[in-house]
This record gives C-alpha cells, structure tokens and sequence, in this order.
C-alpha cells in the first residue's frame, strides 16, 4: 500500500458529525414532527422520516433532544447529548452507505424520554440497534 492510497482510506474512513449533518431549521423540524413515524428503544425514541435523495442534503440528518423534564442540570443533559452524538458517529456508516447506494434521504431525531442516565456502552448498543431497525425500515420504504 503506497502513503498516497493510505491517506485516502483514512479520509474516506473518517468518522465525523459535520454541520451538513445536523438537523436544523424550523421547516425540515416542523416536517419530521408532523409527518415522521417513530422506533421506541431502552432509554429513547426516535422519529425519523424517509424521502428520495436530494443531492445537496447529507443521507441522513440527526437531531438529539435530551428534555429539562427528566433532567434539570444542563450538565447532565450535555453529557447524554455528547455521548448519543459520539455513539451515532462511530456507527452510522450501515445507515449512510445504505441511503447513499438506494438515493433516499432520512431525518432522524431521537428524543431521550427516560428519567434514568445510562453509560457510554449501553447508549452505543441502543444507537446500534436504532440504526439497524432505521437500515430496515429504510429497506422495506
């Protein structure tokens, strides 16, 4: 392997959650609210909605709420955040590649709706199966 080609698998590999791929803006939310249907997991819910592709969008576009409800320090809100976010990162690439290949395009929001915390590992297992059953709604639209 020459340094040239391995600087491109990592490029290509990388792991991000870039700013295209945030869900953003009073429209697109208002539309995946009224108009998207919903997986129940362990600590969450998630409403997501599936359309053709757009080239300009990203595959799928997140939006993570984590309510005062159930937690009243912002410190415990933004730890749950980062770690949804750092959970999804690292493992939507079998959602991504799937939207990509088939030219669909998805909205997720996952909404945390539980008043227990819960570490790192258990959210990332949670993350994997929501996008395992996202990959399959995704198949059978």
């Amino acid at each position: 392997m020459t340094a040239s080609s391995e600087i491109s698998t990592k490029a290509t590999s990388k792991a991000s959650f870039a700013k295209g791929e945030r869900l953003c803006g009073v429209k697109p939310i208002n539309y995946l609210f009224a108009t998207g249907n919903h997986v129940r997991l362990n600590w969450f819910r998630a409403l997501y909605a599936v359309a053709e592709g757009n080239v300009e969008l990203s595959p799928a576009r997140l939006l993570i709420s984590v309510p005062k409800r159930y937690f009243k320090k912002a410190v415990m809100r933004n730890l749950l955040r980062r770690r949804i976010r750092e959970a999804y990162r690292k493992n939507k690439f079998p959602l991504t590649e799937y939207l990509t290949k088939n030219g669909k395009h998805m909205d997720v929001a996952i909404i945390w709706s539980s008043p227990d915390t819960a570490d790192y590992g258990q959210i990332e297992e949670s993350v994997k199966e929501l996008i395992r059953k996202l990959t399959h709604v995704s198949v059978n639209r």
